[in-house]
């Protein structure tokens, strides 16, 4: 299994002030250090870095299940991040992790709030499936997209 970053080229054209899912430009701010995640170096933005605030859909197109809100990017150029580790932005308590197909809609009964520890166990065993594709993690608190999971 591999923890996937929003693809870098998605990234690079947000940070060059394109339009976001809802067709606005990403809004500037500075990270307060209190947990801003950037979706692409898959890290905590530290205090006093810029960072854009935007509307992603993390679907390559529009259908009802493509969900859009809101993420955190760092504002300058950063690496992408992923792999097989735990990613340092899934920091909170507990997460829900949700399977998708290849139709990219929700797999339905694979969704759940589940501790961040056991995240990778979970993903696992939701990609054992035949019908999953890949798994996202999303906030348990605000259903936030956080980062996908794509078999290894």
């Amino acid at each position: 299994m591999r923890f996937a970053a929003i693809p870098t080229e998605v990234v690079r054209a947000y940070q060059a002030g394109g339009l976001d899912a809802n067709g606005q430009q990403p809004e500037r701010a500075v990270s307060d250090g209190g947990g801003n995640p950037c979706r692409h170096c898959l890290k905590m933005i530290p205090e006093g870095a810029g960072m854009l605030i935007l509307a992603h859909r993390p679907f390559p197109a529009l259908q009802p299940y493509a969900e859009v809100g809101p993420i955190f990017l760092c504002a300058d150029a950063c690496e992408a991040g992923g792999g097989a580790e735990r990613p340092e932005v899934l920091a909170s308590p507990e997460y829900i992790v949700r399977g998708y197909g290849m139709d990219d809609r929700i797999v339905y009964g694979t969704g759940g709030v589940v501790a961040t520890g056991t995240i990778p166990a979970r993903a696992e065993a939701l990609l054992d499936d035949p019908r999953v594709a890949y798994v996202h993690v999303r906030s348990a608190r605000n259903n936030c997209y956080q980062v996908r999971i794509d078999r290894g």
